[in-house]
């Protein structure tokens, strides 16, 4: 099983940028628990990381060739306006998992809608990192279920 995270424009400045409100970890720390998830597992989870919309909607359309079992997106900024993002998950069968490490109902209103989410199989919102790993065991369970 291979499970493919994609996290938009700014993730990769965790413990850097909002201390208040992403909090301490930084993004080596989100990575290394994604692994010790994926070992723990037995699964495969490739992480992914960009801060250009093209480049995202790439790696959306390349999991399809690859065959990913599920897809976990963080788009970011992305979430609120991105319709190309948005059309490239649509175009994707597998389970797909937005994941907002803060509650975006609680900041700014611009936050609150999400372009991306209608075409996700849900989301997870102000969890922390935490949300990650419970999105990765949504998608191995619905992977037990399907098979």
């Amino acid at each position: 099983m291979k499970i493919l995270v994609v996290n938009g424009p700014n993730i990769n400045f965790l413990g850097i940028r909002e201390k208040g409100i992403y909090g301490e970890q930084n993004f080596e720390y989100l990575l290394k628990m994604l692994q010790e998830k994926a070992k723990e597992a037995q699964i495969e989870i490739e992480t992914y990381q960009s801060n250009c919309e093209g480049e995202i909607i790439d790696r959306l359309q390349k999991a399809y060739f690859d065959q990913v079992d599920g897809i976990i997106i963080n788009p970011g900024a992305y979430t609120h306006y991105s319709i190309a993002i948005r059309d490239a998950l649509a175009s994707l069968e597998m389970p797909k998992i937005e994941v907002h490490i803060s509650n975006v109902h609680k900041r700014e209103e611009f936050r609150h809608v999400s372009v991306t989410a209608p075409v996700c199989t849900g989301q997870i919102v102000g969890l922390g990192l935490q949300g990650y790993l419970l999105a990765v065991d949504y998608i191995l369970q619905q992977n037990k279920a399907n098979s």
